[in-house]
This record gives C-alpha cells, structure tokens and sequence, in this order.
C-alpha cells in the first residue's frame, strides 16, 4: 500500500472514529492539505499542512521539530522536510505544543523514522504516553486518541532543550490542555536575529458540560489558564506561529510577504500580545457564561 492509500485509509478510519464518539471537534479538510515548506525566517521553516502547523528549527548539528499533525500526515511532514533538502534522520528531538491528535497524532511515526528522542512538559508527557487518553484533558471522551508515544522525556517550565547551536525554551501554558507549552528561541538572518514564539493554542474548548470554573477537583484551572495568557503577552516576540496557523493569520501573511509586501507581514512585536487578548477575552466571556449556568463548549 503507497502512502497516498495508506493517507486516504487513516482519514476513513479517524472519520468513522469521530463518527462513533459524536465529537464535536471534527477534523477540517485543511488539516490534510498539502502545503509547500518554506521558510519562516533564518534557520525557521515551516513544514506543516494549510491548517496544521509543524516547526523545523535547524542547525548544523541536527534539527528540533515542534508538533507532527495528525497521525496520517507522517508522510507528508517528512516529504516536505526533505523537499528543503534536509534529512528525516537529522531530526533529533520531536516537542509537542499539546497532546490532541491534530498535533500530536504523527509523532510516535516520525520519532521511528528519524530517531529522535520526544520531549514535552510533564503534563504533556504523559498525556502523549497515552496516546491522547488524558482525564485530565478539558476534552477528554471526545479528543481522538492517536498511536501512544513510548518514550517522553520531560522538560521543565523555563527549561532549554538543545541541539546543536540551537536552544528552545519552554514556557508552560496550560488551559487548552494541562501539558500546553509555548517555546521560544532565537533566529538569525543576514546577520539580524529575531525571537521565535510558537505560542500554544489558548482556545478554551472542552467536551460537554465541562466547566473551566467551580470544578471542586481542579480548583486553579480558570487562574492557571489567565496566567498562560499572560505569559504569552509577555513573551519576546517578533514572529509568532501557533498550532492552527489560521487562528493569526499566519498563511495570509506569508503570502502577502511573498508579494513583495514591507515591512514584512510576519515580524510583529505586538503579534502575542494580540493573540493572547484575544483569547483573554474569549476565556472570560466562557467563564461568565459558566457562571450563569451554561456548561458551553
């Protein structure tokens, strides 16, 4: 079976899934969309489908990959990492922004394929173990599960994961999930360097009848997903990405840059700061709406 039988066989199988469980949180057919790689900004590239984002930072040494898509896209990420010239197996480290499918789905396919090692925040960790099979997960009896990663490694909040000389940051998030992390580094250009946010989604989504607020049991989520926020906000930011690329506007950038645009669409010091006030103001118009009775999604 080639990859395009086996592509199109996975996404039966995911739909028939998503069928069964009455997800509310369906796939988009962006999500499958092939879409050429090109490169964010120095040694930054942009290796995902339309709707899904996936991160290759690269360096002589070796290469850092954030977020893999879906479990069916394992092929399409790794034909658009060597359509940059670059090898599969010179990813070194796999790191995850959160552990749904649409994001983490692939990554236990292309650690087998490049050999390298998976590192997530200890929530996150676990939660990639489980293939998505996380009770704590605002989502949980609705999210897709996905092939389990067998080996996490766990990397602090305001710990550095390196390769070469390439250093990622991570900055815990969570409130989307309780393992979503944000992750930071440095890219340099023709001598000018920018600081990098693939900043996590801040989307409060959840299962039915789930509540971010007055849950006896996890007293600090409303509290822990403001203070996400703000970190975001505070973030040193001159180019953000984000596991859903449309959720800023990502692709409409890059094509207006591609047309010549100045200054260049993509290099924004406000782009966090907007992203997370808007998600504040979605996460406080849920909590009034939990408030007077509605458990919404």
């Amino acid at each position: 079976m080639d990859n395009r039988m086996k592509r199109s066989a996975c996404r039966l199988l995911i739909g028939l899934a998503a069928i069964t469980a009455l997800s509310a949180h369906a796939e988009e057919p962006s999500w499958h969309q092939p879409h050429k790689p090109f490169r964010v900004y120095g040694n930054t590239y942009y290796v995902g489908t339309e709707g899904l984002s996936a991160i290759l930072i690269t360096s002589s040494q070796g290469s850092i990959l954030i977020d893999g898509t879906l479990q069916c896209n394992a092929p399409l990420i790794e034909a658009n990492i060597r359509a940059l010239g670059l090898r599969v197996e010179d990813v070194r480290v796999i790191l995850n922004s959160h552990a749904h499918s649409d994001h983490a789905g692939a990554i236990a396919e292309l650690a087998r394929a490049s050999g390298a090692q998976v590192r997530a925040s200890a929530a996150g960790a676990r939660a990639l173990m489980a293939g998505g099979n996380d009770p704590e997960d605002p989502l949980f009896g609705e999210a897709l599960l996905y092939p389990p990663v067998a080996h996490v490694g766990v990397v602090a909040d305001g710990g550095t994961v390196r390769v070469g000389d390439i250093t990622l940051t991570a900055h815990y998030t969570p409130g989307h999930t309780p393992g979503s992390t944000s992750w930071t580094w440095r890219s340099c250009e023709q001598g000018r360097c920018l600081s990098m946010v693939y900043a996590d989604s801040l989307a409060a989504i959840s299962a039915n009848g789930f509540r971010f607020s007055d849950d006896a049991t996890h007293t600090h989520r409303a509290e822990d997903f403001r203070r996400s926020i703000a970190t975001v906000a505070a973030l040193p930011c001159n180019i953000l990405m984000a596991p859903h690329p449309d959720a800023i506007d990502f692709m409409d950038k890059v094509a207006a840059r591609n047309r010549g645009r100045q200054p260049d669409p993509l290099i924004d010091p406000h782009a966090c700061q907007a992203y997370a006030a808007a998600a504040g103001l979605k996460l406080e118009a849920r909590l009034v709406k939990e408030q007077q009775g509605h458990a919404a999604r």
